[in-house]
């Protein structure tokens, strides 16, 4: 069943910057029409809020090469455990997403396993090695929606260049992660005296200022589309402000786990917080719920990066990078609403709404005609963590036994409902 009328939910509109008391009307697949007030027959949310589904833009998933870490199955069952009903992937596997053969063969897996959407970003360079640039159009073709080497820097302006230049000329999106190789490389923390206390090999903020000032240089000269995929320190923030000012075009993300932790939860060495970049101080923090808030930073992700326990289970500096987020990220992006730093439709904006803007999707609206894909949720159900849980393979997250606020109720993609809550 494709149609259906959901009643008495507090309807998040991020395009139209609301939240009302209403209901909405789906068929075939699509929302019909919505309206506020009191309407009977079909079902009864029961107050809860019902919003665009999230786009999380930059979800890794371990096929191919690496799928004991996380498949397309279980990170679809996640997703929609999570209120996510478009995963935005990264081509940074074991045999990276470059050549239209291992994105078609991506897609193929997506459509046959995965419960919600998946669209998949390619590797930006062959083998993302940052030396000869992938073919851009075939891959567009094959249906590609972003072009990224994950966190591999093309050191190479020139190659760089060609690409963005390329790129440009086929109106696709280059994500970037703006980062200094060379000051970065082999750091396990940020910089500071957290860092020198623990004796642990740090990265200075100004890394990332670099490597951001160096690409919006770039995107200057040849005018293309670019989005940096987590912007973490407020040294970077100028340079920003003053390319969107400029009028290029670009935007940029961040990560929950930067949004809601700092540095100092590493505390005693715990690498499920060592992330990429690592966290940062408290200050910068703060000013990237400000600029996520200004709009300043346009995507609120999860960076979804699952690790088995061997790669975790390691002295800090040894340990891999990354933290998996897909059913994480609404309860914690709820902590902001409930600080009072955020609205609800100004984080569906950033969830969902600016995602799908920027890669050119109909999702992460509410409006008539937009696909059903939607998430039930109450935002102030409290609950404990426990990361086995979790309905993906891995389960290297930093919130295990965190009290959290908010969880998912039911998720819909097409219309169809691929995920319900079970009452304890």
């Amino acid at each position: 069943m494709t149609n259906a009328l959901l009643h008495n939910a507090r309807l998040i509109d991020p395009e139209a910057g609301t939240e009302t008391l209403g209901w909405l009307r789906i068929e075939d697949g699509r929302i019909a029409e919505t309206g506020e007030g009191p309407r009977s027959g079909g079902t009864d949310c029961g107050g809860l809020c019902l919003a665009p589904g999230i786009v999380d833009l930059g979800v890794k998933v371990g096929e191919p090469g690496e799928r004991h870490k996380e498949s397309f199955r279980s990170a679809g069952m996640a997703a929609a455990a999570g209120g996510v009903t478009t995963m935005v992937t990264r081509p940074d596997t074991a045999t990276p997403i470059d050549t239209p053969e291992v994105l078609e063969f991506v897609t193929r897996r997506a459509e046959a396993e995965a419960v919600v959407n998946v669209r998949p970003m390619a590797a930006l360079t062959r083998a993302r090695a940052g030396r000869e640039m992938t073919e851009i159009g075939f891959l567009l073709d094959a249906g590609a929606v972003a072009f990224s080497d994950g966190d591999h820097v093309t050191t190479d302006t020139k190659v760089l260049s060609r690409c963005m230049t390329y790129a440009r000329s086929l109106g696709a999106l280059i994500i970037a992660h703006p980062q200094e190789p060379g000051l970065s490389d082999g750091a396990a923390v940020t910089s500071g005296k957290f860092a020198a206390l623990r004796g642990l090999p740090s990265v200075p903020v100004m890394a990332e200022r670099i490597g951001l000032e160096r690409d919006l240089a770039l995107v200057e000269m040849t005018g293309a589309r670019y989005h940096a995929d987590q912007i973490t320190t407020a040294t970077a923030l100028p340079a920003l402000e003053r390319a969107k000012d400029a009028g290029l075009d670009v935007t940029a993300g961040v990560s929950i786990h930067h949004l809601t932790l700092n540095e100092l939860d590493v505390g005693p060495y715990r690498t499920f917080f060592k992330i990429k970049p690592p966290l940062r101080s408290e200050d910068d923090r703060q000013a990237m719920v400000a600029a996520l808030r200004d709009g300043l930073i346009d995507v609120l992700c999860s960076m979804h990066t699952p690790q088995d326990e061997e790669s975790k289970r390691l002295p800090f500096e040894a340990a891999a990078s990354g933290a998996v987020g897909l059913e994480t990220l609404l309860p914690a992006a709820l902590r902001l609403y409930h600080n009072a730093e955020m609205d609800l439709p100004g984080l569906f904006r950033a969830l969902a709404l600016n995602p799908a803007k920027r890669l050119g999707l109909e999702a992460g609206r509410l409006s008539p005609g937009a696909p059903a894909d939607l998430v039930l949720f109450d935002p102030d159900v409290p609950f404990v963590l426990d990361r086995f849980t979790l309905r993906s393979k891995a389960k290297n997250t930093p919130f295990d036994g965190a009290r959290m606020q908010g969880r998912v109720d039911r998720t819909w993609v097409g219309g169809e409902t691929v995920y319900t809550r079970e009452c304890a």
